[in-house]
């Protein structure tokens, strides 16, 4: 099980130095960064990179629901492929985390 931060400013001028931070103190051992418009989960080439290489049993960690998301909708369709790929999230600034499914067996 390995714990996968993401962390994502909207534009190239912004710093993301204090996602990376806080990621690393929730124990984050891989983090994928990007300076890109949330629009949407496609454009974003290593978000793309970070959901090819979970495995069942891994954790997302983000700062905030909005680093993930721009909409509840989308908020909804990621989260449902994480939970498809049998993985877990946490957002560290909202309440509440999904945890991993138990796998059978």
């Amino acid at each position: 099980m390995m714990r996968y931060g993401y962390a994502r400013v909207s534009s190239r001028t912004q710093d993301y130095s204090a996602q990376v931070d806080a990621l690393k103190a929730a124990d984050c051992e891989r983090i994928f960064s990007e300076k890109r418009s949330g629009k949407t989960a496609t454009d974003r080439p290593e978000f793309k990179k970070l959901m090819r290489t979970l495995v069942p049993g891994d954790i997302i960690v983000v700062c905030k629901l909005d680093r993930l998301a721009r909409s509840s909708r989308d908020l909804h369709n990621i989260l449902h492929e994480v939970q498809e790929q049998a993985c877990g999230f946490v957002s560290l600034g909202d309440a509440g985390a999904t945890p991993p499914p138990r796998l059978a067996g």
